[in-house]
């Protein structure tokens, strides 16, 4: 276990990121709804089916997350019944919408992941949709995150070992902030103890790739705990720089261009395949990685086309400038059309 939690039992403290405790294991979520008092159930079909038997309680409504825009949410929390705590079951978007309502509505909340492909579940703000533009808003701390190993294995694995791709952007990102720092354009006040913290979590993905592309518990534990010593370094400091950079920009510039969602995971890895050329940062290093794990950050895998995903690159530069994006290799250099032809070859589509 990472040095930042603590056992007691199968509870984990997490003092220095927003988790108030998690609980690890197999069967974990059993019987857990005695405690909560009136709960209220964000959701999705499929989750709740697998989750809502193995409470041992009922909740007081049960609401599917059918919309990410913040009116839909408002009128959510303006019909939601009186209740002690809000407990969000199932991938990203339950997740974000049960802190959301948690947050609005003042109660305790609990998290329930059944997919590890996004960090929603160890981050507070929760993610929103004003005017088909995401924003994040809120501060939340799940007490507890309930980690069931054996419930998020009946996900598809490809979609558990997509949340790598949040912490193999470390890579990227934390080049880029260097960047930032060596160009004077730094405005997060860059600390190099900060950088190696995050460099040292790529080192026990690396230490561990078989169990994380075959989901064992302690692959997924791995990827647990990433993402909370991620937390550890960010969230004291108000930023992710350490673990968003020019590869978050490129899946930024096609979601804008297409009007499209991606699995996050796939899509950041396609962006440091692209982007650790760019900055001539370790590529095939990287790469290498990625392709041990089995991470789908192929354009074939993300239904993009040679065309569309060259004109993405040859706008980037101005994308970034124009979405005001702290600075990174994209502003420092241009994807020219020869570079952008060199870099696609190596890619299937």
């Amino acid at each position: 276990m990472s040095s930042d939690l603590h056992r007691v039992g199968h509870i984990f403290s997490t003092g220095q990121t927003n988790i108030t405790s998690h609980l690890c294991g197999s069967g974990t979520v059993d019987g857990q709804g005695k405690d909560w008092g009136r709960f209220i159930v964000t959701t999705m079909e499929i989750p709740w089916q697998l989750v809502g038997p193995r409470l041992g309680a009922r909740p007081v409504a049960v609401i599917m997350t059918e919309s990410m825009e913040e009116t839909w949410f408002e009128n959510q929390v303006a019909q939601a019944p009186e209740c002690d705590t809000v407990v969000a079951v199932g991938g990203g978007q339950a997740i974000d919408f049960g802190k959301y309502l948690a947050w609005r509505l003042g109660v305790r909340l609990v998290t329930i992941p059944t997919v590890i492909s996004v960090n929603a579940f160890a981050t507070p703000k929760a993610a929103v949709r004003r005017q088909h533009q995401v924003d994040y808003v809120g501060d939340t701390s799940p007490n507890p995150l309930i980690i069931d190993y054996d419930l998020i294995r009946t996900a598809p694995s490809q979609l558990n070992i997509a949340g790598v791709g949040d912490i193999l952007s470390i890579h990227t990102a934390t080049f880029d902030w260097e960047t930032a720092h060596r160009a004077g354009r730094d405005t997060h006040g860059f600390s190099t103890a900060d950088v190696q913290k995050a460099r040292d979590i790529l080192k026990s993905i690396e230490n561990n790739v078989d169990a994380i592309r075959s989901n064992t518990d302690i692959g997924l534990q791995t990827l647990i705990d990433a993402y909370l010593r991620i937390n550890s370094i960010c969230l004291p400091v108000d930023h992710f720089r350490t673990e968003e950079g020019s590869e978050h920009f490129v899946f930024y510039e096609l979601e804008e261009r297409l009007g499209r969602n991606f699995i996050h995971g796939h899509i950041v890895g396609l962006g440091i395949y692209l982007m650790s050329r760019l900055q001539d940062n370790d590529a095939a290093r990287i790469t290498d990685l990625m392709d041990r794990l089995d991470l789908h950050y192929n354009p074939v895998h993300l239904q993009l086309d040679r065309t569309t995903l060259a004109d993405s690159l040859a706008n980037l530069q101005s994308f970034c400038h124009r979405r005001g994006l702290w600075y990174s290799a994209a502003h420092e250099r241009e994807a020219s059309r020869a570079w952008i032809d060199d870099a696609l070859n190596g890619l299937r589509f």
